[in-house]
């Protein structure tokens, strides 16, 4: 009995200590040390007793942000999908999700590019308004540009609002042509293999997700009209990303216009360690779905209300 009240002493006095440490840390701001030093405890014992208190549930942190929801999904997505990491946005209603998603990912290359660094780029809207906003780090860290695929306005646009001094290296031809013969012998020369190896090399891959409907990229762009819609999708094709079109599982689909299509192929793509897809809305979750299917991205960067729907879908 003696021992039983003693233990239940100990047990009281560890958690009135336990109480002191969280409103120190989390109330007042102390560090781990200045509450150690204020309570004659060593850090290692007050990182301790805060684990062991978020542990046992004496600590619960509430985060009221409208980013709480966000990271719940960033979890739940990388989990459900195999992928190294997510990123999420909270939804804004009335905002461009494309320019928000561009941003976004210019954040997360902001973390991770190094000094002389190589960035590849494919096309789009998200991907200009990315390139946009990472021209005065690029010039501070000297990272050089590489392009995934022709069609050189798409990426001189960027460069040109982000005033991009560092090195770039272009495929200098269109990003479709008229004949699969021209394209096989553009892509043949020295000058466009070296640069397609190169963004295949790069330290990243930054690419879109397009949907199939009139009013997809890739048909505003002109590089299908809006007839070619319809059998498209009666051919299997879901969504495409740098211009060549995949099916519900992911897979690459035979088409004649890929033939035509100066860039990295898709299955070349796949074999990339670092390809960050950024894309959202919700007419683009079953091409986004398709995507991670086919394991063509390692990083996503999307919306809170398209990943919510992502991880409903079976």
């Amino acid at each position: 009995m003696v021992s039983d009240n003693t233990d239940w002493s100990y047990a009281d006095a560890e958690e009135e200590t336990l109480t002191r440490i969280a409103y120190y840390y989390y109330n007042d701001g102390l560090t781990q040390g200045e509450i150690g030093e204020k309570l004659g405890l060593s850090r290692i014992k007050v990182s301790r007793l805060l684990e062991s208190g978020r542990r046992t549930g004496i600590i619960q942190v509430r985060i009221n942000s409208r980013h709480q929801g966000c990271l719940e999904y960033e979890q739940r997505l990388q989990s459900r999908w195999g992928l190294r990491e997510v990123r999420v946005i909270p939804d804004l209603e009335g905002g461009d999700l494309s320019e928000r998603l561009g941003q976004a990912a210019a954040q997360f290359l902001m973390q991770r590019l190094r000094p002389d660094d190589l960035l590849a780029v494919g096309w789009g809207a998200t991907v200009s308004h990315t390139i946009q906003r990472l021209g005065h780090m690029a010039n501070e860290r000297n990272v050089s540009l590489v392009s995934l695929t022709g069609g050189v306005a798409t990426y001189v646009d960027g460069m040109r609002t982000a005033n991009w001094g560092s090195s770039v290296h272009l495929v200098p031809a269109p990003l479709v042509v008229s004949d699969q013969h021209v394209a096989s012998a553009l892509m043949a020369e020295p000058g466009i293999a070296v640069v397609l190896e190169m963004a295949l090399n790069a330290a990243y891959q930054l690419v879109g997700i397009g949907e199939l409907n009139a009013d997809s990229t890739v048909v505003r762009s002109g590089y299908i009209t809006p007839g070619e819609v319809e059998p498209l999708r009666r051919k299997g094709a879901v969504g495409d990303i740098l211009c060549q079109f995949f099916d519900e599982n992911g897979a690459a689909l035979d088409l004649p216009l890929h033939q035509r299509v100066v860039g990295a192929r898709l299955d070349a793509l796949s074999s990339s360690q670092n390809v960050i897809a950024a894309a959202g809305g919700l007419s683009k979750v079953r091409a986004i779905q398709s995507a991670l299917k086919g394991k063509y991205v390692d990083i996503l960067i999307t919306d809170e209300k398209t990943a919510e729907k992502l991880l409903e879908e079976n």
